[in-house]
């Protein structure tokens, strides 16, 4: 008889049969004894490393690696290494089948002061040195050096996710002078090398093989961002969230506009207010922006903010960087999300507002179509883009005025506004849920270990 037993933490069961020969009474009688052998099976050890990571989070890459670390490990052994210095907590948090390890890295002071580009490889060189994972997941541009790095001192693989390409954001420039040529070189370098490349979109999939050719396509998958769709249920009436509302002496009777995202030219937000100047004036616009990428362009939100409320009125700015809570609550208050970007191989922003049950008015660019369906979860408004890798719509004054008639027609119908709403939360949950993605992830780890392997041979 077999006896079996609880399953534990990564174990599998290999069964042996053994022949065994009894004589009696002349005849063979032949026994087939099944033995089942407890097999410790190995638990795959991953290197995510990332710029952004809590509490230390900014943008759509940082909430990416959050919540797919999370996901992950309940499935591997993943350690993070993350910029902003060392984490509360360092030791490693255990799920029945994996781990999650956090270990987080100072710019080294001898840097202090030096270029941007210059003190995140300082970052990238503690990251690389400690990589001990079977291997590495690096995340944007920051960690492209310590992820090739790692690769070439620890001999391990290297997996790269592309939330975005440095020759498509030559605006960078402003923000890093010099080291924007940097920047651009660990990127080029680890992508050509990278033995796997994660998009987060078939838009982002074309774009990183126009940008670079010499990577081969067979190693570019799609794998896309997703959405935990149970952080963004509408908060309890008591829920100190909408305490927001208040602090900034939003009306939540009006009919109201939101956008969320950083001060870049990226996100498109000096389009968008320019075309707020013809949008319907009893619409309220909450702008949650912040964190400017240069003086320069946070000069010319603030002037463009003033001329709009001296003109028009009814437009408030929330310049600081909402906790999640407050976040989630005011996008539930809303009524509507814009996503004016000019360059988004995805834009994660625009599932979290999908999954608060907002209709979206976004840029039909970059991987957006890929999330918003347009008539049906939202507005998708054309554009017509340069060339030259900076995005810049070929018709900037046609561009503005799309925008404001979309906005204009998704408030004209409060009612079609909602059920589309309805359907882009429905989209978030069936289409994009991080179980999915996670195992899309780890079976791009397995199918790189294995050709790993094979090549050994």
């Amino acid at each position: 008889m077999v006896c079996g037993s609880r399953r534990r933490r990564n174990e599998s069961f290999q069964y042996t049969q053994s022949i065994v020969f009894l004589a009696s009474e002349g005849r063979i009688v032949v026994y087939a004894v099944v033995r089942m052998e407890l097999m410790e099976e190995a638990i795959m050890k991953v290197d995510i490393l990332t710029r952004e990571y809590p509490p230390h989070v900014y943008g759509g890459a940082g909430v990416h690696v959050e919540e797919l670390a999370k996901v992950l490990a309940e499935r591997i052994d993943v350690t993070v290494r993350a910029f902003d210095g060392p984490r509360e907590s360092e030791a490693a948090q255990h799920d029945e089948r994996g781990s999650l390890r956090v270990i987080g890295y100072d710019v080294p002071t001898e840097l202090d002061g030096d270029n941007a580009a210059i003190r995140t490889f300082g970052v990238d060189l503690q990251m690389a040195n400690d990589v001990d994972g079977e291997l590495v997941h690096a995340h944007t541009w920051y960690t492209c050096l310590a992820g090739r790095m790692a690769q070439l001192l620890h001999d391990v693989p290297l997996v790269i996710t592309a939330y975005s390409l440095e020759p498509f954001r030559p605006w960078k420039r402003e923000q890093l002078g010099g080291g924007y040529n940097l920047s651009s070189w660990a990127e080029r370098d680890a992508y050509e090398h990278a033995d796997r490349i994660i998009a987060v979109s078939g838009g982002m999939r074309e774009d990183i093989l126009a940008a670079y050719p010499n990577v081969d396509p067979n190693k570019v998958v799609v794998v896309h961002n997703g959405i935990t769709l149970a952080d963004f249920e509408t908060p309890a009436p008591d829920d100190t969230g909408w305490a927001v509302f208040d602090r900034y002496h939003i009306d939540r009777d009006k009919p109201t506009l939101l956008f969320v995202g950083r001060i870049t030219r990226q996100k498109g937000l000096p389009y968008l207010l320019q075309a707020l100047h013809f949008v319907d004036p009893d619409i309220q616009v909450v702008l949650c922006a912040g964190a400017p990428d240069t003086p320069e362009i946070g000069k010319e939100v603030k002037e463009a903010v003033a001329r709009l409320n001296e003109e028009r009125g009814n437009i408030i700015w929330i310049e600081e960087m909402l906790p999640k809570h407050e976040l989630n609550a005011l996008e539930h208050g809303c009524d509507a999300f814009i996503c004016p970007s000019i360059y988004e191989p995805l834009g994660i922003v625009n599932l979290e507002a999908m999954a608060c049950g907002l209709p979206v008015v976004a840029t039909a660019t970059g991987g957006i179509p890929e999330v918003v369906v347009d008539g049906v979860t939202g507005y998708l408004v054309p554009i017509e883009q340069k060339h030259d890798g900076t995005g810049t719509p070929t018709n900037p004054e046609r561009f503005v005025h799309d925008l404001a008639d979309a906005i204009n027609e998704m408030f004209a119908d409060p009612q079609r506004a909602k059920d589309m709403g309805k359907r882009g939360r429905e989209r978030a949950r069936d289409k994009f849920s991080w179980e999915s993605i996670a195992d899309q992830t780890v079976a791009v780890y397995r199918s790189v270990l294995e050709e790993r392997a094979a090549q050994g041979e």
